[in-house]
């Protein structure tokens, strides 16, 4: 499976039971606290995360994958190349997993014809393929068949691939040898808590997602709290600080795919011309790619946060502060609510 597994873009399978029990207390204080925010799927579906044999009847092992996702050309020493573009506050920053092709539908099909390679060698058999697409816990799985460790960030580590990776699962009907788990190397390092802008890492491994840019600025739909805004600096769709913090980042691996290579405008684009993009360019330039889910009135609130927060940081008088100036304003009458609030607290910076 692992050779088949290779040929399709995933570095690596694994297998776990569907036995989640001893997750179920942290999931349940991880709602009780109110830290998924406004994704109120996550509480709606209560502890059938936990659960895989109640989401798909007959489950008994997931087959977990895990794929890289940095672009192919992907520079060296392209952690610190991405905190220099933080410092360029006229950039508009793009999380890395989301300049090239949306995830979900690379990693779904390519799930997909792994699951028909078993069944070719196996027969026929139940399953369902997943990609962060249902109540799934995919880093307690991911973590119970070896894939890595839970990170402080709560994300999954790997000593061969760092944590810039996708995973994906198949609930099958079959009962397979599982994998054995990794143990932990975060020793006492905090780099991820400390790197990050709003605090949003709690505690070792407690997220609030309130706090977190990525929720912010992808799943969050209504206005971001003011105190927050100033924070989020030029990060326009998700965040990457604490990655491009972790050590073990250096040993992060490139996609051997070209879907997750970089689309025009997503790198280095200024803050002012992404403004202007209409609706229909805004569908054009994100077809097939993730960024489309969050909409054109979600993107341009993001956007004016950045360039309120590019103008606080450009002193009075600089030139380069008149095109953030212009863009703001030319948005200033939008007909949604939304963008009319975010521009004209921008415009106040």
């Amino acid at each position: 499976m692992q050779d088949a597994a290779r040929a399709l873009g995933f570095s690596h399978v694994g297998v776990a039971d569907v036995d989640l029990s001893s997750a179920e207390p942290g999931l349940l204080a991880w709602l009780n606290n109110g830290f998924h925010g406004r994704m109120d799927y996550m509480a709606a579906h209560g502890l059938k995360r936990a659960r895989p044999a109640e989401l798909v009847p007959g489950t008994v092992s997931v087959i977990t994958a895990r794929m890289d996702y940095l672009p192919r050309d992907t520079p060296p020493g392209w952690q610190a190349v991405e905190f220099d573009r933080l410092q360029r506050p006229g950039e508009g920053i793009v999380s890395i997993y989301a300049r090239g092709r949306d995830y979900h539908k690379v990693l779904r099909a390519r799930l997909q014809k792994l699951a028909d390679h078993i069944a070719d060698a196996v027969g026929p058999f139940g399953h369902r393929v997943f990609t962060d697409s249902a109540p799934v816990l995919e880093a307690e799985l991911a973590a119970r068949s070896g894939q890595g460790w839970r990170g402080k960030h709560t994300l999954v580590l790997s000593r061969e691939g760092g944590s810039m990776f996708f995973l994906g699962e198949i609930y099958v009907d079959l009962a397979l040898p599982r994998t054995a788990p990794t143990s932990e190397h975060c020793g006492q390092c905090t780099a991820c808590i400390d790197i990050c802008p709003t605090r949003a890492i709690v505690a070792p491994h407690q997220l609030d997602a309130r706090r977190c840019i990525s929720y912010l600025t992808i799943e969050h739909d209504g206005a971001i709290d003011e105190a927050l805004r100033p924070l989020i600096g030029n990060r326009i769709y998700g965040c990457d600080d604490c990655q491009l913090a972790c050590p073990w980042n250096k040993y992060a691996q490139r996609s051997a795919l070209p879907d997750f290579d970089v689309r025009d405008g997503l790198r280095g684009g200024e803050l002012a011309a992404l403004f202007g993009w209409s609706e229909e360019e805004f569908l054009r330039r994100t077809e097939g790619g993730p960024i489309r889910r969050i909409g054109h009135v979600r993107w341009l609130r993001n956007i004016a946060v950045a360039l309120g927060n590019a103008l606080a940081a450009l002193p009075a008088g600089d030139a380069r502060r008149a095109p953030l100036l212009a863009a703001l304003q030319a948005r200033a009458d939008h007909p949604h609510a939304l963008v009319r609030e975010h521009v004209q607290w921008a415009m106040g910076r």
